[in-house]
């Protein structure tokens, strides 16, 4: 059996470039539906660039119990998406690939779709058929695992189900995981390290790390699949983030 990588995420809607480097590095990407919906994270928001300053922009989702899960939420019924495309589009409109990236975000938010996972999944095709990235999405509710589970022992459980020889994992995760008990099992653990590239944006001192929606912006889609495919390295021990 040769090497398979997988990947654990949970869906964020137009995630910044590490995201994909992510899913470039992965066989697959097991895409989280049957996690807690957390408020505070990035599942339904990001961050775009607004007169040179970082802006959040977000999909407003229906109320529901704080202990729902990601695939029990929906989308708003009174989400306004003319509204958020004409503040993209007022944002944008100078930048020098607006046609093609106005494209693929407007085709993402008028998706019928209410469900907010199936929302999210399908904005992550779109970006992925874009950026020519081949990896397999699998929801993380069809494996056969004891969903119960948490943690370390979960991803150990869903590798083991997949076949998995390597984890990657982001590496703001770097603390939550033992070298040492996934070796144990055949898993080779690795972080992906992004390159924090920087390109102009406009006339304004660079904002790293915002939604690949200003990096299509800004950068060719074929400068934007070269740095998905070279701009990171799989790390065993990440640096420590001073």
């Amino acid at each position: 059996m040769g090497e398979k990588r997988i990947a654990i995420m949970q869906p964020y809607f137009f995630p910044y470039i590490g995201y994909f480097h992510l899913l470039n590095a992965a066989d697959a990407l097991v895409l989280y539906d049957n996690l807690q919906y957390t408020k505070k994270g990035w599942i339904n928001r990001n961050r775009m660039l607004v007169n040179g300053s970082d802006v959040l922009f977000s999909i407003p989702l229906r109320k529901a119990s704080d202990y729902s899960t990601i695939e029990q939420r929906e989308v708003s019924e009174d989400f306004d998406r003319r509204k958020l495309l004409n503040r993209v589009r007022s944002a944008y409109r100078k930048a020098p690939h607006f046609a093609e990236a106005m494209n693929l975000f407007t085709t993402a938010i008028e998706s019928p779709e209410t469900n907010l996972f199936r929302f999210i999944k399908h904005s992550l095709i779109l970006l992925c058929e874009h950026l020519g990235i081949g990896t397999t999405i699998i929801d993380s509710s069809t494996i056969s695992i004891d969903h119960s589970e948490r943690g370390q022992d979960k991803v150990l459980a869903i590798c083991r189900a997949l076949d998995a020889t390597m984890y990657v994992n982001a590496i703001g995760g770097a603390a939550l995981y033992d070298h040492t008990a996934l070796n144990a099992v055949g898993i080779d653990l690795r972080f992906i390290q992004s390159e924090n590239r920087s390109y102009q944006q406009f006339n304004h001192p660079f904002v790293a790390w915002l939604s690949i929606l200003d990096v299509l912006m800004f950068n060719s889609t074929e400068r934007v699949r070269q740095w998905v495919e070279n701009g990171y390295t799989l790390v065993a021990n990440p640096t420590p983030v001073p």
